[in-house]
């Protein structure tokens, strides 16, 4: 479990998602100081970050089991993909509706 965590992929991926979080705070730190607004307001960028992260993460395993329960069962795969486009497009939905609620304030 600790040597997955700790593979060169998945540091990358952390290392790219904190790099992305500062950048963003320093590219917005002068806007929101004139503003009046504190320097430090991770709320609204780092829900989006999440939500974009877990949708990420949903339908890639949702992609992953359905070709790979294709591959086991070929004579399925219409009734597999039918199923995967419809969960693809609830998690989709649920991505939206989420990015929707992060973004108003």
């Amino acid at each position: 479990m600790l040597r997955s965590l700790l593979s060169v992929r998945s540091l990358s991926t952390l290392a790219a998602v904190v790099v992305t979080l500062l950048v963003a705070d320093v590219a917005f730190a002068q806007e929101a100081a004139a503003a009046g607004r504190s320097l430090i307001d991770l709320t609204a960028p780092f829900s989006v970050g999440l939500v974009v992260i877990g949708a990420a993460y949903g339908i890639s395993k949702l992609a992953a089991a359905a070709y790979e329960s294709m591959a086991r069962q070929p004579e399925v795969a219409g009734s597999i993909q039918t199923a995967m486009i419809i969960a693809a497009a609830l998690i989709e939905g649920f991505t939206f509706y989420a990015l929707f609620i992060c973004s108003t304030k």
